[in-house]
């Protein structure tokens, strides 16, 4: 058989020709209740490319499934002005990311001419799971195609799993991505909140519950973030709202079947979306009513935030909503936002939205992505979520509820998952936030396809970065498929990530937090910092096999 069979972590991205030197994966040793992912690259070794069945062995085939690798356009590396090096290209390219799902069973590929294909495996580790070394077969044949044509020859790879008598805890760390509803409309072209778009908004709720995600945004009103400024995205508000007379009644049927459709998934966080304008609290959100009779709005980019009449209003909506928090059971579990990233310069405006909502909010964390300490000196966020490049303030003042954020802008030195990156520079993460003790992780794109302030839609198949606007791969973590959304390799390296923290918590029972932490710098050999790391997969691998090993030898005791 003149192909190359190599089976290699997940914290490899094989675009054009695989890496020789990758180490070959043959045993691994897992928990249960932990997700393995690894990865069967195929390359034509005789310059003339063919056709390939695959198939998939395994004493747990519920637990089991496979995804074929797809190139995605990669049209914006990283912004020009980008000076770190720790990037896999900075040239526009195709870029491994789209995890298409394929028949574990049988499944026909070509192999293009001196080529390769990638196949993602994932195996499905439940916490019932029974304790035991379980073997995995992938098969390939090469297929005859034409009459006369000999049958090509087998390759055979195995995998050996070993699960552990253990359990990894339960995610603790608050998690979530931007929703957004109206991207899902625009890109599978369904009406809102029709039964369609109902059915795929909880399609891709499912998927991100899946990627971990366990706080979801709930678009009380239609977030007010990235629209460009006298623009209106498309009306995604749950709360239905009538105005008569100057009076105010609320329909929250809707945010209620929201809230129940997360927690049939598994989400147990909400946050309510933003009451002010992004980028400084000026404006009010754009919202909607029927006033006497007609669909109006009443609220948007004419009104200014401190407009008595806003006050009025959200005296009038906030206190029916934490009701029905209180009546579904989340309202323990619910954060607001105020403005979202607020700057020294918007202290004034962010202060006065502080003074309207905090008395309606009592009891409630607020929370909002900032990056200047003097907001949380002032007492205006008790819950900060910190660009991780602006992050070292707090962590030196102890900040007790402590979050962590990035988005385009932190594509130097620090942790993202931009498709250009190497995929350590994504899971790195999950150790940082254990070592320093975040409580949560806000990302602001689990779907936005739409370019710059959503001035229009975007093909995500196009364009991984807004048209332009952002780092590709900044903007979403799931692409949208015929039927509901497709995964991408970068957000299941991030929740390996997080996979991570439970290890080292797991580690922690036996031996406490001060050895892990020192563990972790031991094999890094430096300081863990969001913007110090080793800059290689190989410390995270070696760390995991060190940890496992480590928690194994409890287990025998």
């Amino acid at each position: 058989m003149n192909y190359m069979v190599r089976q290699i972590s997940s914290l490899e991205k094989i675009r054009e020709n695989p890496c020789v030197g990758t180490k070959e994966i043959q045993k691994k040793t897992a928990f249960r209740g932990e997700r393995f992912h690894y990865q069967l690259v195929i390359k034509d070794e005789s310059g003339l490319g063919g056709a390939l069945e695959f198939s998939f062995r395994s004493p747990l085939p519920e637990a089991v499934s496979v995804s074929r690798v797809e190139q995605v356009i990669m049209d914006c590396p990283a912004y020009p002005d980008c000076e770190d090096e720790d990037y896999i290209t900075k040239e526009p390219g195709l870029m491994p990311d789209l995890l298409f799902p394929v028949p574990k069973e049988k499944f026909y590929f070509y192999v293009a001419r001196n080529a390769c294909v990638c196949l993602w495996v994932t195996v499905d580790i439940s916490d019932n799971f029974a304790a035991g070394t379980y073997e995995m077969i992938a098969d390939f044949y090469e297929i005859s195609v034409k009459p006369n044509e000999p049958c090509g020859k087998k390759v055979q790879k195995k995998m050996e799993l070993t699960v552990l008598d253990a359990r990894l805890p339960k995610q603790n760390l608050i998690y979530t991505q931007w929703f957004y509803a109206d991207c899902i409309a625009n890109a599978h072209q369904v009406d809102i909140y029709s039964k369609e778009h109902w059915d795929l908004i909880e399609k891709y709720i499912e998927m991100a519950a899946y990627t971990g995600i366990n706080m979801l945004l709930v678009p009380v009103i239609t977030p007010p973030l990235d629209t460009a400024y006298q623009r209106e995205r498309p009306i995604v508000q749950l709360v239905d709202i009538a105005q008569d007379n100057g009076e105010y009644r609320f329909n929250f049927d809707k945010v209620r079947k929201w809230i129940k459709l997360c927690k049939i998934h598994g989400i147990s966080y909400f946050e309510i979306s933003h009451f002010f304008s992004q980028w400084g609290a000026e404006y009010t959100p754009n919202i909607y009513a029927m006033v006497d009779g007609k669909k109006k709005r009443i609220f948007g980019w004419d009104v200014p935030a401190g407009d008595e009449s806003y006050a009025k209003f959200l005296q009038a909506m906030i206190p029916e909503l934490i009701l029905v928090l209180k009546e579904e059971g989340i309202a323990e579990n619910t954060y607001f936002h105020i403005s979202d990233e607020p700057s020294m310069q918007h202290m004034e405006g962010y202060s006065r939205a502080c003074r309207i909502i905090k008395p309606l909010i009592s009891g409630f964390k607020a929370f909002d992505a900032l990056s200047d300490f003097e907001f949380y000196q002032k007492g205006l966020v008790s819950c900060p979520v910190t660009a991780s490049d602006h992050i070292e303030p707090f962590l030196q003042a102890n900040v007790e509820e402590q979050w962590v954020y990035y988005c385009c802008g932190q594509g130097n030195k620090v942790s993202n998952r931009f498709l250009a990156m190497p995929s350590y520079r994504n899971r790195i993460m999950g150790l940082q936030m254990y070592r320093w003790g975040i409580k949560g992780f806000l990302q602001w794109g689990y779907n936005f396809y739409n370019a710059y302030c959503s001035l229009y839609p975007v093909n995500p198949y196009q364009t991984t970065s807004g048209d332009g606007a952002y780092p590709s791969g900044d903007a979403f973590s799931v692409y949208p498929g015929k039927n509901g959304p497709l995964l991408s390799l970068r957000a299941l390296v991030f929740r390996e990530g997080l996979q991570d923290i439970l290890v080292c918590r797991l580690l922690e029972s036996y031996i406490g937090r001060e050895a892990v932490v020192h563990m972790i710098e031991e094999e890094a050999g430096m300081p863990i910092h969001f913007d110090q790391y080793p800059k290689n997969p190989e410390f995270i691998l070696s760390l995991r096999e060190k940890m496992t090993e480590k928690i194994k030898a409890f287990l025998v005791k």
